[in-house]
Protein backbone atom coordinates (compact mmCIF):
# COMPACT_ATOMS: atom_id res chain seq x y z
CA UNK A 1 0.00 0.00 0.00
CA UNK A 2 2.64 2.57 0.49
CA UNK A 3 4.77 3.31 -2.04
CA UNK A 4 7.47 5.33 -0.14
CA UNK A 5 8.15 2.77 2.89
CA UNK A 6 6.01 -0.23 2.64
CA UNK A 7 4.29 -1.29 6.15
CA UNK A 8 7.80 -2.85 7.37
CA UNK A 9 10.41 -0.01 7.28
CA UNK A 10 8.81 2.88 8.65
CA UNK A 11 10.18 2.53 12.33
CA UNK A 12 13.77 2.20 11.63
CA UNK A 13 13.43 5.17 9.39
CA UNK A 14 11.40 6.66 12.26
CA UNK A 15 14.74 6.30 14.56
CA UNK A 16 17.10 7.99 11.86
CA UNK A 17 14.72 10.76 11.84
CA UNK A 18 15.05 11.47 15.17
CA UNK A 19 18.13 10.94 15.88
CA UNK A 20 18.56 13.80 12.94
CA UNK A 21 16.71 16.07 14.46
CA UNK A 22 18.21 15.94 18.04
CA UNK A 23 21.20 16.31 16.28
CA UNK A 24 20.22 19.08 14.39
CA UNK A 25 18.77 20.59 17.71
CA UNK A 26 21.87 20.40 19.56
CA UNK A 27 23.97 21.52 16.92
CA UNK A 28 21.78 24.55 15.81
CA UNK A 29 21.41 25.67 19.22
CA UNK A 30 26.09 25.63 19.56
CA UNK A 31 26.37 27.29 16.18
CA UNK A 32 23.15 30.08 16.28
CA UNK A 33 24.75 31.04 19.70
CA UNK A 34 27.16 33.33 19.07
CA UNK A 35 25.21 34.49 15.95
CA UNK A 36 22.79 37.14 15.19
CA UNK A 37 18.92 35.93 14.66
CA UNK A 38 17.25 35.21 11.76
CA UNK A 39 13.71 37.05 10.90
CA UNK A 40 12.70 34.47 9.04
CA UNK A 41 9.06 36.65 9.02
CA UNK A 42 7.96 35.48 5.68
CA UNK A 43 9.49 32.12 5.03
CA UNK A 44 7.37 31.45 8.78
CA UNK A 45 4.08 32.62 7.09
CA UNK A 46 4.41 30.38 4.23
CA UNK A 47 5.36 27.30 6.09
CA UNK A 48 2.64 28.11 8.98
CA UNK A 49 -0.07 28.59 6.40
CA UNK A 50 1.17 25.53 4.56
CA UNK A 51 0.64 23.25 7.32
CA UNK A 52 -2.57 24.94 8.62
CA UNK A 53 -4.27 24.39 4.82
CA UNK A 54 -3.11 20.30 4.95
CA UNK A 55 -4.42 20.16 8.75
CA UNK A 56 -7.65 21.89 7.72
CA UNK A 57 -7.98 19.81 4.70
CA UNK A 58 -7.13 16.46 6.95
CA UNK A 59 -9.61 17.39 9.14
CA UNK A 60 -12.32 18.26 6.73
CA UNK A 61 -11.88 14.66 5.26
CA UNK A 62 -11.27 12.21 8.34
CA UNK A 63 -14.37 14.43 10.52
CA UNK A 64 -16.71 13.50 8.50
CA UNK A 65 -15.66 9.62 8.09
CA UNK A 66 -15.33 9.52 12.42
CA UNK A 67 -18.62 10.94 12.71
CA UNK A 68 -20.77 8.59 10.18
CA UNK A 69 -19.11 5.42 11.80
CA UNK A 70 -19.78 6.68 15.27
CA UNK A 71 -23.14 7.62 14.49
CA UNK A 72 -24.01 4.17 12.27
CA UNK A 73 -21.82 2.09 14.52
CA UNK A 74 -21.09 2.78 17.63
CA UNK A 75 -18.31 4.37 19.19
CA UNK A 76 -16.55 0.36 19.40
CA UNK A 77 -16.91 0.11 15.50
CA UNK A 78 -15.39 3.54 15.18
CA UNK A 79 -12.66 2.48 18.00
CA UNK A 80 -11.63 -0.33 16.61
CA UNK A 81 -12.85 -0.48 13.09
CA UNK A 82 -9.11 -1.12 11.13
CA UNK A 83 -10.89 1.03 7.71
CA UNK A 84 -9.58 4.14 8.50
CA UNK A 85 -6.38 2.54 7.39
CA UNK A 86 -7.90 1.50 4.07
CA UNK A 87 -10.83 3.10 3.13
CA UNK A 88 -11.30 5.22 -0.64
CA UNK A 89 -10.59 8.46 1.09
CA UNK A 90 -8.82 7.80 4.79
CA UNK A 91 -6.48 6.15 3.47
CA UNK A 92 -4.70 8.72 1.74
CA UNK A 93 -4.99 10.77 4.86
CA UNK A 94 -3.96 8.17 7.02
CA UNK A 95 -0.59 8.15 4.72
CA UNK A 96 -0.35 11.52 4.74
CA UNK A 97 -0.41 12.03 8.06
CA UNK A 98 2.31 10.05 9.24
CA UNK A 99 4.16 11.74 6.48
CA UNK A 100 3.59 14.28 8.01
CA UNK A 101 5.32 14.42 11.35
CA UNK A 102 8.60 14.25 9.44
CA UNK A 103 8.43 17.80 7.90
CA UNK A 104 6.76 18.97 10.57
CA UNK A 105 10.40 18.77 12.40
CA UNK A 106 11.04 21.86 10.17
CA UNK A 107 9.38 24.09 12.90
CA UNK A 108 12.11 23.59 15.18
CA UNK A 109 14.64 25.13 12.55
CA UNK A 110 12.31 28.70 12.77
CA UNK A 111 12.80 28.32 16.41
CA UNK A 112 16.42 27.89 16.23
CA UNK A 113 17.25 30.28 13.82
CA UNK A 114 15.34 33.04 15.17
CA UNK A 115 17.05 32.06 18.30
CA UNK A 116 13.75 31.47 20.75
CA UNK A 117 13.15 29.50 23.46
CA UNK A 118 13.21 25.50 22.92
CA UNK A 119 11.13 23.88 25.09
CA UNK A 120 11.27 20.29 26.07
CA UNK A 121 8.01 19.94 25.13
CA UNK A 122 8.15 20.98 21.67
CA UNK A 123 11.34 18.79 21.05
CA UNK A 124 9.90 15.95 22.57
CA UNK A 125 6.56 16.07 21.03
CA UNK A 126 8.09 16.34 17.95
CA UNK A 127 10.38 13.26 18.54
CA UNK A 128 7.63 10.82 20.12
CA UNK A 129 4.92 11.39 17.95
CA UNK A 130 6.70 10.54 14.86
CA UNK A 131 7.80 7.57 16.25
CA UNK A 132 4.33 6.39 17.98
CA UNK A 133 2.74 7.29 14.51
CA UNK A 134 5.15 5.74 12.13
CA UNK A 135 5.10 2.24 14.20
CA UNK A 136 1.35 2.63 14.80
CA UNK A 137 0.71 2.73 11.12
CA UNK A 138 2.33 -0.16 10.14
CA UNK A 139 0.63 -1.94 12.24
CA UNK A 140 -2.39 -0.67 11.96
CA UNK A 141 -3.79 -0.45 15.45
CA UNK A 142 -6.77 0.51 17.10
CA UNK A 143 -7.75 3.73 17.50
CA UNK A 144 -5.76 5.30 14.78
CA UNK A 145 -8.84 7.04 13.22
CA UNK A 146 -9.46 8.87 16.21
CA UNK A 147 -5.98 9.96 17.11
CA UNK A 148 -5.61 10.91 13.64
CA UNK A 149 -8.55 12.61 13.30
CA UNK A 150 -7.87 14.53 16.64
CA UNK A 151 -4.60 15.90 15.69
CA UNK A 152 -5.33 16.82 12.53
CA UNK A 153 -8.28 19.59 13.79
CA UNK A 154 -5.81 20.50 16.68
CA UNK A 155 -3.24 21.56 14.56
CA UNK A 156 -5.70 22.96 11.63
CA UNK A 157 -6.41 25.51 14.73
CA UNK A 158 -3.09 26.01 16.07
CA UNK A 159 -1.08 26.28 12.66
CA UNK A 160 -3.82 29.09 11.59
CA UNK A 161 -2.76 30.90 14.99
CA UNK A 162 0.95 30.41 14.18
CA UNK A 163 0.49 31.88 10.34
CA UNK A 164 -1.59 34.99 11.87
CA UNK A 165 1.13 35.87 14.48
CA UNK A 166 3.79 35.40 12.06
CA UNK A 167 2.06 37.51 9.54
CA UNK A 168 1.56 40.70 12.17
CA UNK A 169 -1.97 40.20 13.35
CA UNK A 170 -2.91 40.58 16.80
CA UNK A 171 -4.48 37.68 18.40
CA UNK A 172 -6.49 37.44 21.51
CA UNK A 173 -4.85 35.58 24.49
CA UNK A 174 -7.82 33.61 24.56
CA UNK A 175 -6.67 32.00 21.13
CA UNK A 176 -3.91 30.66 22.72
CA UNK A 177 -5.28 29.85 25.42
CA UNK A 178 -8.13 27.90 23.46
CA UNK A 179 -5.70 25.99 21.58
CA UNK A 180 -3.51 24.98 24.79
CA UNK A 181 -7.15 23.52 26.67
CA UNK A 182 -7.67 21.79 23.08
CA UNK A 183 -4.51 19.73 23.14
CA UNK A 184 -5.00 19.09 27.05
CA UNK A 185 -8.29 17.49 25.56
CA UNK A 186 -6.54 15.69 22.85
CA UNK A 187 -4.65 13.96 25.12
CA UNK A 188 -7.93 13.03 27.88
CA UNK A 189 -9.32 11.60 24.57
CA UNK A 190 -6.25 9.75 23.58
CA UNK A 191 -5.89 7.89 27.29
CA UNK A 192 -9.74 7.26 26.91
CA UNK A 193 -9.38 5.57 23.45
CA UNK A 194 -6.32 3.82 24.84
CA UNK A 195 -8.33 2.45 27.74
CA UNK A 196 -11.35 1.25 25.64
CA UNK A 197 -8.92 -0.37 22.88
CA UNK A 198 -7.38 -2.62 25.74
CA UNK A 199 -10.65 -3.45 27.50
CA UNK A 200 -12.00 -4.29 23.60
CA UNK A 201 -8.77 -6.07 22.98
CA UNK A 202 -9.29 -8.81 25.69
CA UNK A 203 -12.58 -10.02 23.86
CA UNK A 204 -10.64 -10.55 20.90
CA UNK A 205 -12.82 -6.80 19.25
CA UNK A 206 -10.13 -4.97 18.91
CA UNK A 207 -6.74 -5.34 17.20
CA UNK A 208 -3.92 -3.83 19.14
CA UNK A 209 -0.19 -4.88 20.77
CA UNK A 210 0.04 -4.54 24.92
CA UNK A 211 2.87 -2.98 24.04
CA UNK A 212 1.87 -0.35 21.93
CA UNK A 213 -0.95 0.70 24.22
CA UNK A 214 1.20 0.96 27.23
CA UNK A 215 3.58 3.14 25.16
CA UNK A 216 0.88 5.86 24.04
CA UNK A 217 -0.53 5.14 27.21
CA UNK A 218 2.74 6.90 28.48
CA UNK A 219 3.05 9.16 26.25
CA UNK A 220 -0.43 10.55 26.08
CA UNK A 221 -0.20 10.70 30.33
CA UNK A 222 3.03 12.84 29.56
CA UNK A 223 2.01 15.25 27.12
CA UNK A 224 -0.92 15.62 29.30
CA UNK A 225 1.10 17.15 32.31
CA UNK A 226 3.44 18.08 30.13
CA UNK A 227 0.72 20.59 28.48
CA UNK A 228 -1.26 21.27 32.08
CA UNK A 229 2.03 22.59 32.90
CA UNK A 230 2.52 25.18 30.06
CA UNK A 231 -0.73 26.39 30.43
CA UNK A 232 -0.04 27.12 33.99
CA UNK A 233 3.37 28.83 33.21
CA UNK A 234 2.35 30.60 30.05
CA UNK A 235 -0.79 31.80 31.01
CA UNK A 236 -2.04 31.17 34.85
CA UNK A 237 1.31 31.71 36.35
CA UNK A 238 1.97 35.11 34.18
CA UNK A 239 -1.93 36.57 35.51
CA UNK A 240 -0.96 35.67 39.04
CA UNK A 241 2.60 37.67 39.26
CA UNK A 242 0.95 40.50 36.98
CA UNK A 243 -1.37 40.97 39.06
CA UNK A 244 0.93 40.47 42.33
CA UNK A 245 3.31 43.28 40.94
CA UNK A 246 -0.10 45.66 39.91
Amino acid sequence: MSVLWGRTTPGKKSFLFSALYAAFIFGGRHLMNKRAKFELRKPLVLWSLSLAVFSIFGAVRTAPYMLYILMTKGLKQSVCDQSFYIGPVSKFWAYAFVLSKAPELGDTIFIILRKQKLIFLHWYHHITVLLYSWYSYKDMVAGGGWFMTMNYGVHAVMYSYYALRAAGFRVSRKFAMFITLSQITQMLVGCVINYLVFSWMQHGQCHSHVQNIIWSSLMYLSYFVLFCHFFFEAYIGKTTKAKKVD
